[in-house]
């Protein structure tokens, strides 16, 4: 017997979404799974070849005038909210969920899974192929590096870079 089963296709049709505002762009090549569990704001433009990643439980939540570049990973399996006026580079990557150590004589697969929510404040943007792993809170107006993993929580106009991500500076701090 097979132990997997399919996600799903990724196609969606528009009236799945748990919410969907005004003037949404979706480009091309774009993949969503359980759109019911994913709420867009107004004036949201999501780019080709981008998955966004929604669970059967737990909400993917993405604010007014914000942008998701192209073949970004969203996985909501752990919930995110994303704020107003955000954006988000190309090849970014946000996880919500992972296994954990079922301990030494067990693959790491066998692990049970965990969830983890990420939050993102409003005004931030996300630089190319960062990644934020699950349970990070990245606070308002934040500027993330690219490439740069972001494993802590980020506080209001911080700027952070790096792997894993530290804090260069506060914006507007002289700097």
């Amino acid at each position: 017997m097979n132990q997997f089963h399919s996600h799903g296709s990724g196609e969606f049709d528009w009236s799945e979404f748990g919410a969907c505002g005004d003037n949404v762009v979706i480009e091309p090549g774009v993949l969503v799974f359980h759109p019911e569990n994913i709420y867009l704001g107004r004036n949201v433009y999501v780019g080709h070849q981008a998955i966004l990643k929604g669970y059967c439980r737990n909400r993917m939540t993405i604010g007014d005038d914000t942008w998701i570049g192209q073949q970004c990973f969203l996985h909501s399996a752990g919930g995110i909210v994303i704020g107003n006026g955000v954006g988000i580079g190309p090849g970014v990557r946000m996880l919500t969920s992972y296994h954990r150590d079922p301990g030494i004589d067990r693959p790491i697969m066998e692990g049970p899974l965990a969830f983890a929510g990420i939050e993102i404040g409003d005004g931030t943007d996300i630089g190319v192929g960062a990644i934020i792993m699950p349970g990070v809170r990245i606070g308002r107006g934040v500027q993330v590096g690219a490439g740069a993993v972001v494993t802590r929580d980020v506080p209001d106009l911080h700027v952070v870079a790096g792997v894993p991500a530290k804090v260069l500076r506060v914006r507007g701090a002289g700097g």
